[in-house]
């Protein structure tokens, strides 16, 4: 049995738009009432899971957290096909950037979304859609992202961020002091603010780690300050991209040490918990079912395995996925069920092998996200 596409009433789709509507006056599906300004702050890698269990260090946050303020990720559970879900409203299927690394099969290449844009890959033609920020601009409304200056000019920024101008911060503090900074000069805003420490400590440390918990007592606090000084007419949502759970080297599947299952297979792609496997272009329909079904005799208790084309029946890109997008899709998509990853060991290079908070499949661990929201937009008894 696949997943259930949609797990929760509302997903991460559905927040920036609520908030433009919002500061139009305007009925939105987050019900969020009208202000001023809008800010939407994006914890990376914070799932509703980890932050329940933390709740201890977590004050401010955590009693929060409930069914009702829990939303989906979309799939794949991963930062920059979320990321350019929340940014523009639209599923991976319409926007294009359907995993961490996609085929770019007009230069025969894996590219990675996040860092490995080039001169052979316009961000703002291989994102398809226009942002709402954008979007935001042409009804006279100005945005702003505050992230940090390393990705102030970055393809992934120009491609998910563009209409908003962009304000640099180095620290957390440093970034919330420059969301006041602009709520305090402008009548009428959005901002999106990018909170990238957590999923970091996630990835090098794990959640479990006292690391991690650091880093969520200090956004705790720092949202619990900048809170505390909204005004009337100034809304604060929270939510993040997708959540974590942690990967041991114990649990790597080294997939490659069984031939039958890259046998014809030219590209890996997606990520260790969202395999994305790309044909040679002569291999055969018989060839293509044959790995196919070797992947879901050899990984099927522990994973989703599906060919493309079920994927895209089944609604994992959405409910819409254009045609210039089909290609980018693996032919096979291997989604863990289990608290596995699985890895290429024919690479060189392995360093992603060190990684252990991941994130990218189905689990509700990686679905489930928190919508916890402030000033204007708090839920009063």
């Amino acid at each position: 049995m696949l997943p259930a596409t949609k797990s929760h009433r509302f997903s991460l789709a559905d927040v920036v738009p609520s908030c433009m509507k919002s500061l139009a006056g305007e009925p939105n599906v987050l019900d969020l009432p009208g202000v001023d300004s809008a800010i939407v702050l994006l914890v990376d890698g914070l799932g509703a899971s980890v932050l329940k269990a933390r709740a201890g260090h977590s004050r401010t946050l955590a009693p929060l957290l409930s069914p009702s303020s829990t939303i989906g990720a979309r799939f794949p559970t991963t930062t920059a096909s979320a990321l350019a879900t929340l940014t523009t409203g639209e599923p991976p299927g319409v926007h294009g950037l359907v995993g961490y690394t996609v085929l770019d099969a007009a230069n025969d290449r894996v590219v990675n979304q996040l860092s490995g844009w080039d001169d052979r890959l316009d961000p703002e033609t291989w994102q398809r859609v226009p942002t709402l920020f954008e979007r935001a601009r042409d009804r006279g409304v100005r945005s702003f992202a505050i992230g940090t200056e390393r990705y102030r000019s970055s393809g992934f920024t120009r491609a998910v961020l563009r209409g908003a101008e962009y304000r640099g911060g180095a620290t957390m503090t440093d970034r919330f002091e420059e969301a006041r900074r602009v709520l305090d000069s402008v009548d009428r805003a959005l901002l999106y603010v990018y909170v990238p420490e957590l999923d970091q400590a996630a990835h090098s440390h794990g959640w479990q780690s006292p690391l991690w918990t650091s880093v969520l007592e200090e956004l705790d606090s720092t949202v619990r300050a900048f809170a505390a000084d909204l005004g009337a007419r100034e809304g604060l949502v929270l939510t993040a991209d997708h959540g974590v759970l942690d990967v041991p080297q114990s649990s790597h599947i080294l997939f490659d040490t069984d031939p039958g299952l890259v046998d014809g297979i030219r590209f890996v792609a997606g990520e260790p918990r969202a395999l994305q496997l790309h044909f040679e272009p002569d291999a055969s329909l018989g060839h293509r079912q044959a790995v196919l079904e070797r992947w879901r005799a050899a990984e099927g208790s522990r994973s989703w395995i599906v060919s493309r084309d079920e994927a895209i029946e089944s609604g994992w890109f959405g409910p819409r996925v254009d045609r210039e997008v089909v290609p980018r899709i693996g032919d096979i998509i291997v989604a863990a069920r289990k608290g596995i990853a699985y890895y290429d060991s024919r690479p060189v290079a392995q360093h992603g092998r060190s990684m252990v908070g991941q994130h990218g499949s189905w689990s509700p661990e990686e679905t489930a996200i928190p919508l916890l929201r402030f000033g204007a937009f708090a839920i009063r008894d």
